[in-house]
């Protein structure tokens, strides 16, 4: 397998888990001085984390909590923003403009601030409340932040139980996706590397990354067009543009919004003849109990088009961490 180190894999998602203490420890010291509302705060990327995470404690939480766009925030505001808020973000440099300006919106309106930080000594380590550094597993740190919310607020029953299982399984579960995907994932590239426009459609806790995977690795990395869809919403527009040779990729994952991606995947064959269904069911995920399969499905999606992702890289000689323009010069 191409770009893949298994053990480098392992320590990654190890280390990530290992963690959880610190994090535990910042949100029992928030949940005990009392807030208001929770907002998991991004641009991009971490908005697209944001958006998962949010997913994952709506349906199981009566706590108010929302996403949030940085660039949204910094122009219209939140009047529901101030004392008793939290904000939750995540940052690998630590300088990016529109998160700098939200964070300093945001503690200037009297909210409290926990960063995952990656670089330190830069503005978003140094402004945050709380802060974490350990690179990369974005979504798995906002989720083991979500879960101790929920924890705490007696909505989790089996935190520790679900939490023992990915302490000890979930490195081997996603290097077993990762090696069971990489046929696939070959097969995939050289079909759709150079398709002129790819849809992607997700939804659930897998949205995010839907939309991510669209925007920030097929347009940002690959500099592929295409577009996320949500399955809650592809039979209001979307539908009317597929036909036989239109190249579509829908994820099914396991959470409560599966039958929306369902609905989709009885109705593509009808009209469709280039359809891709990549489903987290298909994987065993040794290990992890059947009830908690829904709560990870986004990160065996992940596993999977990272594996997508380095056979493209290949087949079309681009290495994805070269940009025309992002970071390129100001705008």
């Amino acid at each position: 397998m191409i770009k893949f180190d298994e053990k480098e894999l392992r320590d990654s998602i190890q280390n990530a888990l290992a963690l959880r203490p610190r994090i535990e420890h910042i949100v029992d010291e928030i949940c005990a001085k009392g807030f208001r509302n929770l907002y998991f705060l991004g641009i991009g990327g971490t908005w697209a984390s944001a958006m998962q995470a949010k997913t994952h404690m709506k349906e199981r939480s009566a706590l108010w909590v929302n996403d949030l766009l940085s660039s949204e925030y910094n122009t219209t505001g939140d009047r529901c923003i101030g004392e008793g808020s939290v904000i939750v973000f995540s940052s690998v440099t630590g300088t990016t403009v529109e998160v700098v300006e939200s964070v300093r919106k945001a503690k200037e309106a009297g909210a409290t601030v926990f960063g995952f930080v990656d670089t330190v000594k830069t503005p978003l380590h140094d402004m945050s409340d709380y802060v974490i550094t350990y690179p990369a597993n974005e979504q798995l740190k906002f989720f083991m932040t979500a879960d101790r919310f929920l924890y705490n607020n007696g909505e989790f029953d089996e935190y520790d139980r679900y939490y023992d299982e990915l302490d000890a399984h979930l490195a081997d579960a996603l290097i077993e996706t990762s090696k069971l995907a990489d046929d696939f994932a070959l097969a995939f590239a050289e079909k759709h590397h150079d398709d002129p426009m790819h849809y992607f459609i997700g939804c659930g806790n897998q949205y995010g990354h839907t939309y991510s995977y669209a925007m920030c690795f097929w347009e940002e990395q690959h500099w592929r067009r295409s577009k996320s869809i949500h399955a809650g919403e592809f039979f209001h527009g979307t539908l009317e543009i597929i036909d036989r040779d239109t190249p579509v990729t829908l994820f099914l994952g396991e959470d409560s919004q599966r039958p929306l991606a369902e609905r989709v995947a009885r109705f593509l064959p009808q009209v469709c003849a280039n359809y891709t269904f990549i489903d987290t069911k298909d994987y065993p995920l040794t290990g992890i109990s059947p009830q908690f399969r829904c709560h990870i499905s986004h990160l065996v999606l992940r596993t999977v088009t990272t594996r997508i992702d380095v056979h493209m890289e290949r087949i079309n000689c681009h290495p994805t961490q070269i940009r025309r323009y992002y970071r390129q010069w100001d705008y």
